[in-house]
């Protein structure tokens, strides 16, 4: 049966200078925007998120995306670098979250009605499931969407112990299935997965062009449309074709 999730629904979304293979990504411009500002910007378009978080670290390099978010009006939490997890919870606990929407800022062409769909799923599932996600198999990489309860956020930060579940925030949540009953929205799209995050020069570059091609009508732009734009430029998708996920 399904149910009304429990509000406010809170979007964090996790954001640092100090990222390995692309320092300072978020910062770059792009159109005129920093990468971030057009992250936050497309997901500010969803009908479904209450409030807008951006959880970064206590570096001092990070006061740059403090001064973003804090141009976009939206809430920031500062915590630990390397446990995201922490990070989370305390980023949740600043904005009073019932529901957590976790993305990431390597995400700027996120499309905020597919974050808005996954809700949907999240909603439509019943009480028994904590948490929901999009199957990033079939989808573009860098529209990523996961929803989880607070209750689920909130056990995952006092039971976790691993390395990996604190650095990731939700591996804890997904490794408990029977727990938490996890939900998958799938997509049957013909075109390749393409790789729209970024975490390389090769990325940043794609992205680049995806960016400026729609920037003249705005951030409001929908992933069938890169998607489309992606089939007018079949030599794109070979710019970072050889980037492996971390």
């Amino acid at each position: 049966m399904s149910r009304t999730v429990p509000g406010p629904i809170v979007c964090i979304t996790q954001a640092r200078i100090n990222s390995y293979r692309l320092p300072a990504k978020v910062l770059r411009p792009i159109a005129g925007k920093p990468m971030l500002r057009w992250h936050l910007d497309r997901l500010k378009s969803s009908r479904r998120i209450d409030r807008l978080v951006v959880a970064t670290t206590e570096e001092p390099a990070a006061d740059a995306i403090v001064d973003i978010a804090e141009q976009a009006g939206v809430m920031v939490f500062r915590g630990s670098e390397h446990n995201v997890l922490d990070r989370f919870a305390g980023a949740a606990a600043l904005a009073g979250a019932a529901t957590v929407v976790r993305v990431t800022s390597d995400c700027p062409v996120i499309d905020a009605a597919l974050v808005d769909q996954v809700i949907a799923l999240y909603e439509s599932a019943g009480q028994g499931c904590h948490y929901a996600s999009l199957d990033v198999s079939t989808y573009p990489r860098g529209l990523d969407c996961e929803v989880f309860s607070r209750q689920a956020l909130d056990e995952a930060h006092r039971e976790a112990v691993l390395r990996e579940d604190t650095e990731h925030v939700t591996p804890f949540i997904r490794n408990n299935a029977a727990r938490y009953a996890p939900r998958f929205l799938s997509t049957a799209m013909s075109d390749p997965v393409y790789r729209w995050t970024v975490d390389t020069p090769e990325d940043f570059e794609l992205i680049r062009r995806i960016i400026e091609n729609f920037a003249p009508a705005g951030s409001d732009f929908s992933w069938r449309q890169i998607a489309s734009l992606m089939r007018e430029h079949p030599d794109w998708a070979a710019i970072n074709a050889g980037v492996s996920q971390k």
